[in-house]
């Protein structure tokens, strides 16, 4: 089938607006670890996907996810020891404190139940989420997806603030100073909050603010911010959905970065390598609390499949050294990014934590605008020599490389130097 022919049947069946990557979209029928197939049989390499966390179809997750597939699965109101041990192995993974688990289908799910505990626990309505964020694509969650709506919310129970940059900061500060007066917007919107009658529940963020690009965030942000969060009577819920799973290869988790525990960690993506597997991990006395009034119930959430599923992805980190190789790889790769930097003007920024890195791309270093159309350029022309990636950031300037976990220091080079060939173009 042609791919125009795809591309009509798409339109008429899930709608003209249905999102696709790329000018020319790719048509992909086929994955392996870090490389993906279009139906010609070239090949990519996948710079782009942190579901497939393992790497693409790996053969544990899917020998596992048939083992229990041809055995049983069914919900969870009835007695199965599978979701009981890795609920047991997943919270031993999280800070002490966050020792209870609720299992749902995708992030979306699991970022909304955050929130309806926070607002449930705390009595008040009001959260706060950063100014380019997005947590999901429910109604509720919608409400917090600033990144789609120009940094704004239509809600009066959800408040923006901006998110903690040292690349384009609010004034002329640094450091700790800096981290005061972005602390300082998350106080004045938890008072507006009380002003108003509204309540404050809580704050969501990444924890590496990873759809923001990926900034670097001040040293003491996070703890200040949590802080003031926290004597407001309000919850901390760190959304890992992108950042968790060794994904910044010095930690498990991304709130581990900035040594702060959350309340509630949400997860989702890589948690079941592409098996609709997402979950959140909480204090023990916010789940009694929550479930002793609420009847939750969610009929895929926690079935024996995604458990299996689920166990598998984290034999493969642990077996195979996942969190180490995306610390050294990580490593690698900003290391060859700053070596571009050194040779094309374009390049404003380089960040990220493990194999999470963003190259932000400028029109010019001292105004620091950013080099919206050329950072399109640059993700086409990619796609045509193979290597996928994407961009993100306000002015979609960012270069977004997030790939499967078993990426090595071979496919960093191979990046790199297509990456050099492409900029030289620009």
């Amino acid at each position: 089938m042609s791919e125009e022919t795809i591309l009509e049947r798409r339109k008429r069946l899930l709608g003209a607006g249905a999102p696709l990557f790329y000018d020319e979209p790719v048509h992909i029928v086929r994955g392996e670890g870090v490389y993906l197939y279009d139906a010609d049989g070239k090949e990519y390499l996948d710079v782009y996907n942190n579901v497939p966390n393992v790497g693409h179809c790996h053969p544990h997750v899917v020998e596992a996810l048939h083992r229990q597939s041809t055995l049983l699965n069914v919900h969870t109101r009835y007695l199965h020891e599978t979701v009981l041990d890795y609920a047991e192995r997943l919270t031993a993974l999280h800070d002490e404190t966050l020792s209870m688990a609720f299992f749902t289908c995708s992030g979306t799910e699991a970022n909304e139940l955050a929130l309806r505990m926070a607002r449930f626990i705390t009595g008040g309505q009001g959260i706060i989420c950063s100014n380019a964020t997005y947590h999901g694509n429910s109604e509720a969650v919608d409400e917090l997806a600033t990144l789609f709506h120009d940094g704004r919310t239509g809600s009066k129970r959800v408040k923006a603030v901006p998110y903690p940059e040292s690349y384009r900061p609010i004034s002329d500060t640094e450091g700790a100073a800096l981290a005061d007066e972005y602390a300082e917007l998350v106080r004045k919107a938890i008072e507006e909050f009380k002003e108003e009658g509204i309540g404050f529940a809580g704050l969501l963020f990444c924890p590496i603010f990873a759809n923001e690009g990926l900034p670097k965030v001040p040293d003491t942000y996070m703890a200040k911010a949590v802080a003031l969060v926290r004597e407001a009577g309000g919850l901390y819920i760190a959304d890992e959905v992108q950042s968790g799973f060794a994904r910044t290869g010095e930690h498990m988790w991304g709130y581990q970065v900035s040594a702060v525990a959350p309340d509630i960690a949400t997860m989702g993506k890589p948690m079941g390598n592409g098996h609709p597997l997402a979950g959140l991990v909480a204090r023990a006395d916010l789940v009694n609390d929550f479930r002793k009034e609420v009847m939750y119930f969610n009929t895929f959430g926690g079935n024996p499949v995604q458990c299996a599923v689920g166990m598998a992805v984290l034999d493969v980190i642990e077996k195979e050294n996942l969190q180490e190789n995306s610390k050294l790889v990580g490593e690698y790769i900003r290391k060859g990014l700053r070596k571009l930097k050194d040779k094309h003007e374009i390049i404003g920024d380089v960040r990220g934590h493990g194999l999470f890195n963003g190259l932000e791309l400028v029109k010019d270093r001292t105004t620091k605008e950013g080099a919206t159309a050329e950072t399109s350029r640059v993700v086409n022309e990619l796609k045509e020599r193979g290597i996928l990636l994407s961009k993100i950031g306000i002015q979609d300037n960012i270069l977004k490389m997030r790939p499967p976990l078993p990426f090595s220091t071979e496919n960093a080079d191979l990046l790199l130097s297509t990456l050099d060939d492409v900029l030289r173009g620009i």
